[in-house]
């Protein structure tokens, strides 16, 4: 569950530091006193995305941390774990969802005090909270978004990704069978000529650091003459020749030695010209062993000067440097292997059939669940619409077959009503009225919150459209939920905040250094002036307040 929320400098949020507890809660408060920025807030640490406006102005970042218990989560410990991210104190796991979004635009996510992804804070964020806006019945006319509800309700998202899997790798496979059968000719030419390049390549057998090395040893065979000359002139003046440097330099050095025994002051020369002793030496044995490798081999120099030709030739004719050859022929294998696939139709269109039978099975599969949803769903959100004052209603998903499939499944998604205006079932868009369409939205996010994964739900003003006797059930429903999981509703109707088991108050002032948005708990009084507020506007009578404590005896 949510345990805590803290805020910094967001929108007109200075700093907020709020606890969560158990049950259902509420919040309330004055039209644009910022209720749904909190909202806003939790969904920026879940991962939303960050736009620079939400800093506060005048200040140069904004921060929001959420802090949840993981004490009977073991799926997101298991993540955790698959992501390297860890757990401080074992035995009360808690997890911190930390982003902080900066004037100039730039975002950081944080997980535990690690650096994070966005990516990973919505997938983490799937485990944890379930937040439906205040919009979310629009949402409900859209053919993927009912689809996708379905799906969810049914535990069936997985299959359906393995359908869309299977459905591309069909698709692409018949599209490679039409384009073989229609141009097998034009595949056959490209076959062919490759298959030549490649007998060329391979017959080159041409290796990828082959090239520098053939370079340096030409050079070096080509200047053979004048290098062997020149290590002979060098041994001359260094050891050989008359006058050499090196027996000069040996006498020199012992008599220094020698002078170095009289005057201390001479030793540190003696050491300097006895090191230029051993460094000269060791020139000399270098340039010795040099002369006796080094020799002239025109018959060597020719083969290099003519394997480079070949390959320059070959580099030439594809258009490429000698380095790219080996890649090219890595190239040229794959592409030939591709159109030799593709030359047996046969093979092909076996393995394109083999694909159409898995995709076929897999949407079987789906469909099955759909139907099996399709048919929990509508009564349980038929039940629920009766109790919203929509009894002559009921709630029906079709699915309707498509001929050839598609990504999606087997059928196309449609969440239907009869006996609203019409007593055949007919599309929601067609029915509901915007009243109505609310009701019926949180009919079906009651129903999937009970099936729902996650320990905390979040309605954001959910019950727009919605009053009288029919709030009353709302809040009921809430309170329900609110038995089984943590469950904050943002409200506008005391008939739903009066069944709160938690009431927050959301206040707005003007400040020195601007707007700033508060967030108070209510004690039984404060609520009971609270929901008298609600209900009668700023002018608080003695009836509006005894009407209020009706509302919360109900508790």
């Amino acid at each position: 569950m949510l345990l805590s929320l803290s805020i910094r400098d967001f929108v007109i949020v200075d700093r907020l530091e709020l606890e969560f507890d158990t049950g259902f809660g509420t919040l309330t408060g004055e039209t644009g006193a910022g209720k749904s920025i909190l909202i806003d807030a939790l969904a920026l640490a879940l991962g939303e995305r960050a736009d620079p406006g939400v800093v506060r102005v005048g200040k140069e970042k904004a921060e929001v941390a959420a802090t949840f218990d993981l004490a009977r989560l073991p799926a997101v410990s298991a993540w955790l774990a698959a992501q390297d991210l860890s757990v401080e104190d074992e035995a009360a796991p808690e997890l911190i969802l930390r982003r902080v979004v900066e004037a100039g635009g730039r975002s950081r996510a944080y997980i535990n005090g690690s650096a994070a992804t966005v990516q990973q804070l919505r997938e983490v964020g799937e485990f944890l909270v379930d937040i439906h806006g205040q919009h979310a019945h629009q949402s409900l006319l859209r053919a993927d978004a009912q689809r996708e509800l379905l799906d969810t309700h049914g535990g069936l998202n997985e299959l359906a990704k393995e359908v869309a899997a299977a459905w591309k790798t069909w698709r692409d496979l018949a599209k490679t069978l039409a384009a073989a059968e229609a141009g097998s000719a034009a595949s056959l030419q490209e076959r062919d000529m490759l298959a030549w390049q490649l007998k060329e390549l391979e017959e080159l057998d041409f290796q990828p650091a082959e090239w520098p090395e053939l370079e340096a040893e030409q050079r070096r065979l080509a200047h053979a003459a004048s290098l062997i000359e020149g290590a002979q002139f060098a041994l001359a003046a260094l050891s050989e020749g008359e006058g050499a440097c090196e027996s000069l330099l040996n006498r020199a050095s012992e008599r220094l030695a020698d002078m170095a025994q009289v005057d201390a002051e001479l030793a540190e020369g003696s050491a300097i010209l006895h090191s230029a002793q051993a460094e000269i030496s060791e020139v000399i044995s270098l340039l010795r062993r040099y002369a006796d490798r080094m020799e002239q081999d025109p018959e060597r120099l020719r083969a290099i000067e003519a394997r480079q030709e070949s390959i320059l030739t070959l580099a030439r004719k594809h258009r490429v440097q000698p380095d790219d050859l080996p890649d090219l022929l890595i190239r040229l294998r794959q592409r030939h292997a591709e159109l030799e696939a593709v030359a047996d139709v046969e093979a092909l269109g076996a393995r394109t059939e083999t694909a159409r039978k898995t995709y076929a099975d897999l949407a079987a599969r789906l469909s099955a669940g759909r139907r099996k949803t399709a048919a929990s769903l509508g009564a349980a959100v038929s039940e629920q619409m009766r109790q919203l004052a929509l009894a002559s209603g009921r709630f029906e998903v079709a699915l309707t077959e498509l001929k050839e499939g598609s990504a999606n499944g087997g059928e196309q998604v449609e969440f239907r009503i009869a006996g609203l205006a019409a007593n055949e079932a007919r599309p929601l868009a067609k029915v509901a009225s915007g009243g109505e369409l609310s009701r019926i939205s949180l009919a079906l996010q009651v129903v999937a919150s009970q099936t729902a994964r996650v320990p905390t739900l979040i309605f954001d003003e959910v019950d727009v459209g919605i009053g009288g006797g029919v709030a009353e059930i709302v809040g009921r429903l809430l309170h329900q939920l609110g038995e089984t999981r943590q469950v904050l509703c943002v409200t506008h109707l005391p008939q739903v905040a009066a069944r709160a088991d938690w009431h927050w108050q959301v206040s707005k002032s003007v400040e020195n250094n601007g707007v700033s948005s508060h967030i108070a708990a209510l004690d039984a009084e404060g609520r009971v002036e609270e929901v008298a507020r609600m209900l009668g506007g700023v002018e608080l009578t003695a009836t509006t307040r005894q009407h209020a404590r009706e509302l919360l005896q109900i508790l």
